[in-house]
């Protein structure tokens, strides 16, 4: 996850690309808590997590919401708890994990099989934890589209694994995913090069837009590989008055979309407080269901 910070550093201040005004919306008379299924990256609040797991994971059900996201896996554990333990904790406060982040072993292609063994063992734990999608959260960024097309075929050989166990494997992407290498834009190739049947995309919304493109227009462009979103803003959801999130849940809903998580990666509160905020602008949401 420190790549994530660095890189969230190193673009702060880029302009957005398609980015639209959306309408205030009121948060006055919120629905019944949990009555949406409103998801959560737990990497929203990394810091609590570690501090404190099982007591920010009440908090986060309080608020309502109704499915997680994991980012912290290492040594067979979930946040430290045995994947069947954080499993039973996260349902026994009425919530659900379906989704992790997985940054898995440094990956070289001499180096293929002993990856594999690692993904093996990490597909046999969130198996257990009843994950729904394995998702590789981010890559460093390859020179030329042969290097990339390795990334790709390792990802197609995680995927058949993952499918394997009954789960789905898929990227996350960032902004940089949409440069281009060689004339071609990075995300469009590693789809046109990965199996549909093995390998989905969960599209990162705030990121698409930081990296110039719309992702009303991605999510058009490939309704069929893109069944998970992250939603995300500024800093909390719908803060910065910058990203029309009507037309992405629009959208989501019209493509069948199976989940989205709020991501919080940049608070004017304390995090506890954004993620907060963040269900509850969703919540008032008429557009999101």
């Amino acid at each position: 996850m420190t790549n994530r910070r660095e890189f969230l550093r190193n673009t702060a201040l880029l302009v957005a690309g398609g980015m639209l005004v959306r309408p205030a919306i009121s948060t006055a008379s919120l629905p019944a808590k949990g009555k949406k299924a409103i998801g959560l990256q737990l990497y929203s609040l990394r810091d609590a997590m570690r501090v404190d797991a099982k007591a920010t994971l009440k908090e986060v059900a309080g608020m309502g919401y109704k499915t997680l996201e994991t980012a912290s896996y290492g040594d067979g554990l979930i946040y430290g708890m045995a994947p069947a333990e954080f499993k039973k904790y996260v349902k026994d406060l009425g919530m659900k994990v379906t989704g992790a982040h997985l940054g898995g072993p440094q990956y070289t292609k001499d180096k293929h099989a002993e990856a594999m063994e690692w993904w093996k063992k990490a597909i046999a734990d969130h198996k257990t934890a009843g994950v729904t999608w394995m998702i590789k959260p981010s890559m460093p960024i390859p020179k030329t589209l042969a290097e990339l097309k390795v990334w790709c075929d390792y990802y197609n050989a995680v995927g058949a694994e993952v499918k394997k166990a009954g789960m789905r494997f898929g990227f996350h992407n960032h902004a940089r995913e949409f440069e281009k290498i060689e004339g071609e834009i990075m995300f469009d190739y590693m789809v046109k090069n990965t199996d549909p049947k093995l390998v989905m995309f969960e599209l990162d919304v705030y990121w698409v837009m930081k990296g110039g493109y719309n992702a009303v227009d991605y999510m058009r462009k490939y309704p069929d590989r893109i069944p998970v979103l992250h939603i995300k803003d500024e800093k909390e959801i719908g803060a910065s008055g910058t990203i029309d999130f009507r037309p992405i849940f629009e959208t989501a809903y019209a493509n069948k979309v199976k989940e989205f998580y709020v991501e919080v990666e940049r608070y004017d509160f304390e995090p506890i407080e954004s993620v907060r905020k963040s269900y509850d602008y969703l919540a008032a949401a008429p557009y999101v269901k």
